[in-house]
This record gives C-alpha cells, structure tokens and sequence, in this order.
C-alpha cells in the first residue's frame, strides 16, 4: 500500500470515533464529574498536599495519585485521574518521544484544576499527536519506534499509533461511561431527596 492508504486509514482510524463520539461526549465535562469519586480511595488529580497515594506527582498546584508498583486491585479512578493519564501517559510523553513537544512526564506535567482546562489540555495533545502520525508518511509508520518506547524500541511507529488509537479509545470510553454513572447516581439522589 502506498503513504495515501495506510497513513489516512490509521489516523480515520482514530479520528472517526473522536469526532463522531468520543470529543462531543465529553463536552460540558464539569468539575464536579471531574472530582468525583464513585468508590472509596479513589485515585485523583487533588490539590498539592492532599494526595491519598504513596506519590502525587506533578509540577504545579496539583497532583496526580498514583503508586509503582500498582496495588493489586488497583484503586478505582476518577474522571480526572483518566484524563491525566491520558493527556500524560498517553499523548504527551509520546508527543515528546517522537513529535517535538517539550519533554514531560507524569512528575513533571502541570494537572488541571478544572474540567475545561483538562479538555483543552487534552485537545491540545490530541491536535499535536494527529499532526504528528500524518507526518510520518510510510517510510515513518514503518522505522522502528526506538528507544522512548523500552521493550518495543524494534516495533514500527505503525504498531505505536495502533496501540495508542486503542488507548486513547478505551480510556476515553471509561471516561464517558463514568459520565454517565454521575448522571444517574445524580438524578436518583434528587429524585430520591424530591
């Protein structure tokens, strides 16, 4: 196949879903659904200093829970935590590696406070991750994705832009459907309280 196949298909790969569900789902996004812990001991993006885990991480008034080795079973995430991971763990560090942005990691980035400001940040490496796969053209999609990626260094970018269209999918879908469990928990508690 030629660049005009493979690259498109990979990103429609990606860009159809955002487009036509995921990115509409999550606006209006509030701080309240942001915040919210469905469960107990939930792992969040909290104000610096009031983090629950063994490391909250980040670089400015907020952080991010989070603990290496991970508990076994994992604390359940919130909105917030999600959309970190994903603006981080997901697209920023791989934007860094491979795209030009400026380095980061999850010690390094500066967390939202906000819900639109998570959104925004969340475009933002989106936009720059796009741009980046439709540059690589074929001879891109098929050189190895080297050292940033540790034991899949030999792999093609192909497989990187593979893993994380499903990354970014899986995530962002666990997102909605937090959303939509804060709608309905919300709705029963009024009517329960009418």
């Amino acid at each position: 196949m030629t660049d005009q196949t493979w690259n498109p298909l990979l990103r429609e790969q990606l860009a159809w879903p955002w487009t036509n569900q995921l990115r509409d789902r999550l606006d209006g996004l509030t701080d309240d659904e942001y915040f919210w812990e469905p469960a107990p001991g939930c792992w969040s993006v909290r104000p610096r200093g009031t983090g629950t885990a063994p490391v909250q991480a980040g670089s400015g008034a907020m952080t991010i829970d989070f603990a290496m080795p991970e508990p076994v079973p994992p604390p359940f995430t919130t909105i917030g935590w999600r959309l970190g991971h994903v603006i981080v763990g997901v697209l920023a560090v791989r934007n860094a590696a491979h795209f030009g942005r400026a380095p980061t990691d999850y010690r390094s980035f500066a967390y939202a406070a906000t819900a639109a400001t998570a959104l925004a940040q969340l475009d933002a490496e989106y936009a720059t991750w796009l741009a980046g796969v439709e540059s690589l053209g074929e001879a891109g999609l098929a050189r190895p994705c080297g050292e940033a990626e540790g034991p899949y260094a030999e792999l093609p970018l192909a497989a990187l832009v593979l893993h994380i269209n499903r990354e970014l999918i899986h995530h962002l879908a666990e997102v909605c459907l937090l959303r939509d469990l804060y709608l309905n928990v919300h709705q029963q508690t009024r009517r329960e309280a009418s």
